[in-house]
């Protein structure tokens, strides 16, 4: 069972997705009909964030597979107010609608005529996907975190450029193969570490921010609800896997998002005001390899050759999930 706060500060149970699903009308705020691929991630983390939230909402999404297929025009699957806005600026806008009913608010409150029914309380949402966010939209994502507008902004990282054929982002893991980092007699996939754009987002001291993924549905429920109470920014960074660009069958998507977290290369943790919590330790941590099996990308690691190259990258996690942990000290705040 998941216990959480809803923005007004009462307390949900949820047991099932059924029973998430089935919301009052918030089922209805992200609809089916879209043409994202067959088992792709990022709806299941849209209809997740936007099922928990109580209050009303405004969403700005930055261009990309979320954006690309859900409003192919005359159709769109949203039925919230929605701002479509560039890769590098969707923090950007995130900031002046805050800072537009901000402003709003305080008319009304000095009693002056505003030209239209506001609602009490707004939550505002920025989507971004790993491209639009570790990189082409990562100075407008630092600049609004560090002003301390009230928004809450989500990542849904697919760990490349999904939208434009599978390039290679700040995001990618080391060695997995994308089409700008191609596997072959002169190359092993990318070279670079991936960003960590968790602890980037930490750096700027807002109140809240998270790693969560899509097969840990109840832990990002209660994630999003703390998040929309902060006041101030909120950043969550939720792995969503892409079986096209990944490699793998559609019908796997939560699987591997699951195995991300049971290696511990996907670790769930919280940042409260600085203090980390550690959401979830798997009683004994798979090894990397039964991640890496499950997805095309790693398949030349797979081979007796580059079985070195499997253990240099087995020690890297190994010495992030212990990092992770001393800054965690102990505090486990289990789900």
């Amino acid at each position: 069972m998941m216990t959480g706060l809803s923005s007004n500060g009462e307390t949900i149970r949820l047991k099932t997705l059924k029973e998430l699903a089935e919301r009052e009308q918030r089922a209805l705020r992200f609809q089916g009909g879209h043409s994202l691929c067959a088992g792709c991630g990022v709806p299941l983390v849209v209809r997740t964030v936007l099922n928990a939230i109580d209050t009303p909402v405004v969403v700005v999404n930055a261009t990309g597979c979320l954006e690309v297929a859900t409003t192919r025009y005359p159709s769109t699957a949203w039925n919230v107010p929605w701002l479509h806005v560039a890769f590098e600026n969707a923090a950007a806008a995130a900031s002046g609608v805050e800072a537009a009913f901000r402003v709003l608010n305080r008319k009304r409150k000095n009693g002056r005529p505003i030209p239209f029914d506001l609602p009490e309380d707004v939550r505002i949402i920025a989507f971004g996907g790993d491209g639009g966010t570790y990189d082409i939209g990562l100075q407008a994502l630092s600049g609004a975190l560090e002003r301390g507008h009230r928004f809450t902004y989500i990542c849904y990282d697919n760990e490349a450029y999904m939208n434009t054929g599978n390039q290679r982002s700040g995001a990618t893991p080391p060695l997995a193969h994308t089409t700008t980092t191609p596997v072959g007699e002169q190359s092993l996939g990318k070279l670079q570490q991936r960003k960590d754009l968790t602890e980037i987002a930490v750096a700027h001291h807002v109140p809240y921010v998270a790693q969560a993924s899509i097969s840990n549905w109840q832990d990002l429920v209660r994630k999003i609800q703390m998040a929309v109470q902060v006041d101030g920014p909120s950043f969550l960074n939720v792995l969503a896997p892409c079986q096209r660009g990944w490699g793998y069958d559609p019908s796997q998507t939560v699987e591997i998002a699951r195995l991300a977290v049971e290696t511990c290369f996907w670790p769930l943790y919280e940042v409260i005001d600085g203090e980390y919590r550690l959401n979830y330790r798997p009683r004994k941590p798979l090894p990397i390899a039964e991640w890496v099996k499950t997805q095309g990308r790693f398949r030349h690691l797979l081979r007796p050759e580059n079985r070195h190259l499997l253990d240099a990258l087995q020690e890297q996690v190994n010495r992030e999930w212990e990092r992770l942990l001393r800054k965690c000290e102990g505090r486990l705040l289990e789900v």
